[in-house]
């Protein structure tokens, strides 16, 4: 995990956290300034799967991040040395909280200078906080949290290439790595020695709690990432010529050229950061997975329409600046309900064509990133447990952060 220490403000007191994602750092900054507390920039977890000895600073510019928030909440590079040895509390913020969890947290203060907050996230409520508290969420995610001038240069850089390729482009977030295929026990498509593959590297890795997962339910619920071909089928069914541009940000696809081919067959335009970008130019970011997940941020931000395979933190966290910024189209496959659409194209009960194309558009109607409020969890769910099912407040900003139109955000 990746960590953070809070102060209070008024008689030097700090708070520390662990988190794994930039909403993690956005909501930790609310945290912060509803405790009156000090935020101490955080340390990255140099043990999790992806073995990423990045620090904070290699990902962020930590300056502007420090400058940008001055006005809301006092930030440190580091736990100052008089605070070093004093007693802190390690604290476990419960889930989804809200202000007076988070007030009444500041009894703490009482007895401690330092709080390190083990675990970061989903630790604040996604509705029914004030306003300036949801704006503050916003201009740590969308403005103070800048990428380290080197990722956005090689971003932006290749932005311009895709560009200069064919004017638009579609970044589609491609969850189909081995590790994404490992952890939701999504085995469609797949040979025996796969399944077996990814069934033992889930056993073996222990920070994954569910070990045993049926495979064909998690399909049929939506839960699993949609394959290479299915994605094809379905960016095909949306309209797109096969002469579309097409940037896949994602690491290493499970199955290679053989398992991507059963996308490119439809669209050949194909490309990846490794083919638009230097060798010479990706080194400096080579086995940092946080940097070069930043750097297909960056596209997927920038891209004519954004289109993931899967819900993730990152899927959503594009969407949710996206937006921010005027709802750029982004379209989210609505997995379950396709569900049934491929297996009829597998049964010869339909063909790709006018037919499948008028189903898929119609299901796809209002999942094209425009205005809305965010959803709630589906009916029957009761008690916390509804709070999991909710939208999230960083996947939907609205209408909080982004005003009527004509309006902008006042972010002073």
């Amino acid at each position: 995990m990746r960590s953070f220490w809070v102060q209070h403000s008024a008689a030097a007191y700090t708070l520390v956290l662990s988190l794994l994602l930039n909403t993690k750092i956005a909501d930790m900054v609310a945290v912060a300034r509803i405790m009156n507390a000090t935020l101490v920039i955080p340390t990255l977890d140099k043990r999790s799967f992806w073995q990423d000895s990045s620090a904070f600073g290699d990902i962020f510019d930590e300056l502007h991040f420090i400058r940008s928030l001055q006005q809301d909440v006092r930030i440190v590079k580091e736990l100052p040395r008089h605070l070093e040895s004093v007693p802190r509390a390690r604290k476990h913020f419960g889930s989804w909280s809200g202000m007076s969890y988070y007030e009444n947290m500041t009894h703490l203060w009482k007895e401690y200078q330092v709080i390190h907050v083990v675990k970061s996230d989903s630790r604040l409520a996604n509705n029914d906080l004030p306003l300036d508290i949801q704006r503050l969420r916003c201009r740590a995610l969308f403005h103070a949290l800048r990428f380290s001038p080197p990722i956005e240069l090689l971003g932006k850089t290749l932005v311009e290439r895709l560009r200069s390729r064919g004017g638009q482009y579609i970044a589609l977030h491609l969850r189909y790595e081995k590790d994404m295929l490992a952890f939701t026990g999504c085995t469609y498509g797949l040979s025996d020695a796969e399944s077996e593959e990814l069934r033992i590297m889930r056993e073996n890795t222990r920070h994954w709690k569910i070990k045993k997962i049926n495979s064909t339910e998690q399909r049929n619920a939506g839960l699993c990432p949609l394959t290479p071909r299915e994605v094809g089928i379905f960016i095909k069914a949306l309209g797109y010529p096969a002469s579309t541009l097409i940037y896949i940000a994602a690491g290493e696809i499970y199955g290679g050229a053989r398992r991507l081919s059963e996308l490119t067959s439809r669209f050949p335009n194909v490309v990846f950061k490794e083919t638009l970008a230097t060798q010479d130019e990706l080194r400096l970011f080579s086995h940092h997975a946080s940097q070069t997940a930043a750097i297909d941020y960056i596209i997927s931000l920038e891209s004519d329409v954004f289109i993931p395979s899967h819900s993730g933190n990152m899927a959503r966290t594009v969407e949710g600046h996206r937006r921010f910024l005027e709802h750029r189209k982004t379209i989210t496959p609505d997995r379950k309900g396709l569900i049934e659409v491929f297996d009829k194209l597998d049964s010869r009960y339909l063909e790709e064509g006018p037919s499948l194309s008028r189903i898929v558009k119609k299901i796809h109607r209002n999942r094209q990133g425009t205005p809305r409020r965010r959803s709630a969890p589906p009916p029957g769910i009761k008690g916390r447990a509804r709070f999991r099912y909710e939208e999230s407040f960083f996947q939907n900003p609205y209408p909080e952060c982004i005003c009527n139109s004509g309006d902008h955000l006042n972010t002073s």
